[in-house]
């Protein structure tokens, strides 16, 4: 007898694949972009050529080294400054 398996629908299969980065200790973010945030991240794609994980983990640990390093407002104000 031959066992026939059963395709997995796309759910299925996202959700696999959401698992699987789960027990690699990876977390899912979700969030919508302003238009200036578009703008950013479409330029720091072209010039460093980091996927979107990358660019959001990198911008996360970057953030947070500002706030260590209390240069949160500074940057916040190049940012508004420089209409980013």
């Amino acid at each position: 007898m031959m066992d026939k398996k059963i395709a997995l629908t796309n759910a299925e299969k996202q959700k696999r694949y959401r698992d699987k980065k789960e027990l690699l200790g990876k977390k899912e973010v979700r969030g919508y972009l302003t238009q200036e945030a578009q703008q950013c991240l479409n330029e720091i794609r072209e010039l460093t050529d980091w996927d979107d994980s990358t660019i959001l983990s990198n911008a996360i640990r970057l953030t947070y080294a500002a706030q260590k390093c209390g240069q949160v407002k500074q940057l916040n104000a190049w940012l508004v400054r420089n209409k980013k």
